[in-house]
């Protein structure tokens, strides 16, 4: 049917708008933006330089991206936002671009962002994965694929939220969160064991939840330092993709909050 911009948008002649785009009334959308085939815009959206949105993404009422990092360390540096394909970003959604601290914030494909979240500068968020309503995440924080994140959580900056993760709503989040856990708390932020119909529901066997299990009864539960554990838990266990997601989490130098304390797996 071709690209649809409503009279009312302004579209900068300098962006870059692919085929089969909508672009709803009173979108206002900057020079250096790149739209993909197929996605579809909302009315009343901004979108900065710098944006690079994929294919088939659907962006609602209110949303505004790539706007400058809230950050006082910025200076007014070249940077992008990157959201993949199939994305679905949902009403007063914000997300800034990077700093040059990496130069850009990440939101990959097939991942479902709900009303009001805001994720900050230099943020990576992986693929397949659900934030709910309200979620707010500060600069540099990670969440790798198919985590999903509970409404009205906080997300404290430089935190890290490991595959198949989730964390409870109305979570404050100060401390990373390893693979295939579940964890939440306000008052304490902790670790609440597996994330069992997560896990279940993305396909996993009782086998693999078993192996799961106890790798992370070795890492909490056996008394022994973080470093003795990783290697106890390489000597007994198999290495499948689970256990190696598990110890390459925690092997990463890449961590600057502590690892959540778990009362029970």
């Amino acid at each position: 049917m071709g690209t649809r911009i409503h009279p009312t948008a302004t579209v900068s002649a300098k962006s870059e708008i692919g085929s089969d785009v909508t672009i709803g009334p009173y979108t206002v959308i900057d020079d250096d933006v790149f739209i993909g085939d197929g996605t579809q815009i909302g009315p009343h959206v901004q979108i900065a330089d710098g944006a690079r949105i994929g294919e088939s993404c659907r962006i609602f009422a209110g949303a505004v991206l790539s706007t400058v990092p809230q950050d006082l360390k910025f200076q007014g540096e070249k940077t992008y936002l990157h959201v993949g394909d199939r994305t679905v970003i949902r009403e007063y959604v914000t997300l800034n671009r990077g700093t040059q601290a990496s130069g850009k914030t990440v939101v990959g494909s097939d991942n479902l962002i709900m009303a009001y979240v805001h994720a900050g500068h230099d943020c990576i968020i992986g693929n397949h994965v659900i934030i709910a309503n309200s979620v707010q995440f500060g600069g540099h924080c990670e969440v790798e694929d198919y985590a999903v994140v509970g409404g009205l959580a906080g997300v404290h900056q430089f935190v890290r939220i490991g595959k198949y993760a989730m964390v409870g709503g109305i979570s404050r989040a100060s401390l990373d969160v390893p693979p295939y856990v579940m964890a939440g708390g306000h008052e304490v932020f902790r670790f609440q064991g597996l994330n069992f119909v997560g896990l279940k529901r993305r396909g996993f066997g009782s086998t693999q939840i078993d192996r799961i299990r106890h790798a992370y009864r070795i890492l909490f539960q056996s008394g022994m330092l973080l470093n003795n554990a990783l290697e106890r838990v390489r000597e007994e266990c198999e290495p499948t993709p689970e256990i190696q997601e598990i110890t390459g989490f925690f092997d990463t130098s890449s961590s600057k909050r502590k690892y959540i304390r778990p009362y029970k797996v």
